[in-house]
């Protein structure tokens, strides 16, 4: 395989990438790189929300990227060629005919490639780096974690998601990890790292359009908030029944709905600052993206 090289300018740039593995998928890697930043300073990769809104999502991490010296790194996949919940939040793991693709086409690992492409080009020496995503992004994020055995990922935060693919192989994917192929192992690992669920707690509509509402979502409760416990939860009692070690966390973000820029400020400030600012520091001006 052979890895392409990315170079991001400095300041915001939309550079177009190519993966290994979907030539005929081309998606857009927005990124924001400080004039200070150096190879050795952190890299943040933001998963964006069902809009596919990479350019927003960066532009969310910029304040943060300047203050504390991070390349900000938002893989994008655009509709024409990641289309519907399957295309991104799913990961092309389902085909139209209920196939499980081969696991190496996942899209889960593509984050991972785009790493080692700016590595190559001497853009970043750091080998883990942080994850997060909102909404449909939160989705991808915690499935990534669920289903590659190993990331470059550190921290992760899945932040307000719709719904949640539950810690069981007793149900199938997207409800649980059935039919992927994964056992035992695997399920155990995606328990022992400490992913955190991110949630705000004004994340509590029930008439959202976009908001999930397939039976198997509408089980784990009737808003994101509510589905945010539920899968904590969960987790706790399937780690327990087996004996197994459950290191997820849920860190609520007071006074937030389903706000993109209001959560990444939030995540941005508990990673770098060790808080949760206050609610009047978090609602951007400007009306909040999915």
């Amino acid at each position: 395989m052979t890895t392409l090289s990315l170079d991001p300018p400095l300041g915001r740039s939309t550079l177009p990438f190519v993966d290994v593995r979907h030539p005929e998928r081309p998606l857009e890697i927005n990124c924001y790189r400080p004039a200070g930043h150096s190879p050795d300073d952190e890299v943040v990769f933001v998963q964006h929300g069902m809009l596919r809104n990479g350019d927003d999502y960066r532009d969310f991490w910029i304040e943060a990227a300047e203050k504390h010296s991070l390349l900000i790194v938002a893989p994008t996949f655009g509709n024409e060629h990641f289309p519907k919940a399957e295309g991104y939040n799913n990961g092309l793991l389902v085909g139209e005919d209920g196939t499980i693709a081969a696991q190496d086409g996942w899209l889960y690992a593509v984050p991972a490639r785009v790493l080692a492409a700016l590595r190559k080009a001497g853009v970043t020496k750091r080998d883990k780096v942080k994850l997060f995503g909102h909404s449909a992004g939160g989705q991808f994020v915690h499935r990534l974690l669920a289903t590659q055995e190993q990331t470059p990922f550190e921290v992760a935060f899945a932040a307000n998601s719709g719904w949640y693919t539950l810690p069981t192989l007793e149900r199938r994917f997207p409800e649980g990890l059935g039919g992927l192929g994964l056992g035992e192992a695997e399920l155990a690992r995606w328990l022992a790292w400490p992913m955190v669920i991110f949630a705000g707690d004004q994340d509590i509509v029930t008439s959202d359009p976009n908001l999930p509402a397939q039976a198997e979502a509408l089980a784990q409760g009737p808003m994101r908030y509510a589905r945010a416990h539920f899968m904590l939860d969960f987790a706790k009692a399937e780690a327990a029944k087996r004996g197994l070690p459950c290191n997820w966390s849920l860190v609520t973000v007071p006074g937030i709905g389903h706000d993109g820029a209001a959560m990444s400020r939030a995540a941005a400030a508990y990673w770098y600052e060790g808080r949760i600012p206050p609610v009047e520091e978090l609602k951007p001006q400007e009306t909040a993206v999915a």
